[in-house]
């Protein structure tokens, strides 16, 4: 007997959900070991297991699919009409499963144990229950894993102009010379808790004039990396150029 359980994440945009699908079966395909298997399925791997555990990568017309697989158990991430992200938990054996339920002993006393699902329609939902844990296990350890389209997105955000009342007003490249003085001081720990005014910037940034302080103050918060609180800004946290490591020299 075969049980199949399936849960689907659908996505507006195929060009939103291609890249990410990509890189996330791609990246499980190096980063998911035996243990995570196991912890998928919700067994434990011991060195007394003795059946086989692994994964298998595999490209159709259809779409791309991994599967990860230990003994009578599988679970697989494949799309479907390239909008459908399906996580699906499949089993041969439904002992392979195990509960929580009262086992009648020898001497017919009744024990709450962990015991193998029963091979029959009465344990069909407590297995629907244990197959959907098992997917939201998969998708937990998906969501993880690292996106490099979204940074890529904030990085064109930041270096795009930005416009208000008709102006525009260029973006930031992080790569010249004169932007990297200023986001080094932006990165400044003082400035977490009570912000900054255009004074500060002045004093850590030589040759900067009062006017061209206020215009480049203007220009990150058009552009979202910092926001104004009273008569000082404050910075916004999460935002890419958080994320920047900057040196004081030359990086390693």
């Amino acid at each position: 007997m075969q049980v199949e359980y399936a849960t689907d994440v659908i996505f507006r945009r195929q060009s939103t959900f291609q890249p990410l699908f990509e890189n996330i079966v791609r990246t499980a395909v190096h980063a998911i070991k035996a243990e995570h298997v196991a912890t998928f399925l919700g067994r434990k791997l011991t060195a007394a297991y003795k059946d086989e555990v692994g994964n298998d990568f595999s490209t159709r017309i259809q779409g791309t699919r991994i599967r990860h697989h230990m003994g009578a158990s599988s679970i697989k991430l494949y799309d479907k009409a390239g909008l459908i992200a399906r996580v699906e938990c499949t089993v041969n054996d439904v002992s392979f499963f195990k509960h929580h339920r009262y086992v009648e002993q020898r001497n017919g006393e009744q024990v709450l144990k962990l015991a193998p699902l029963r091979k029959n329609i009465y344990s069909l939902p407590d297995l629907r229950k244990l197959m959907q844990q098992a997917n939201m296990r998969y998708f937990a350890f998906m969501a993880c894993i690292d996106n490099p389209d979204a940074e890529q997105k904030a990085i064109h955000k930041v270096s795009a102009p930005a416009k208000e009342n008709g102006r525009s007003f260029r973006g930031f490249n992080l790569f010249l010379d004169n932007g990297y003085p200023l986001f080094l001081t932006l990165v400044r720990g003082e400035w977490t808790i009570s912000g900054f005014r255009a004074r500060d910037l002045r004093e850590h940034i030589e040759g900067l004039s009062p006017g061209r302080a206020s215009y480049i103050l203007k220009r990150l918060r058009l552009h979202g990396l910092i926001k104004k609180v009273r008569s000082s800004v404050q910075v916004l946290p999460d935002q890419t150029w958080t994320t920047c490591t900057c040196y004081d020299s030359d990086p390693p």
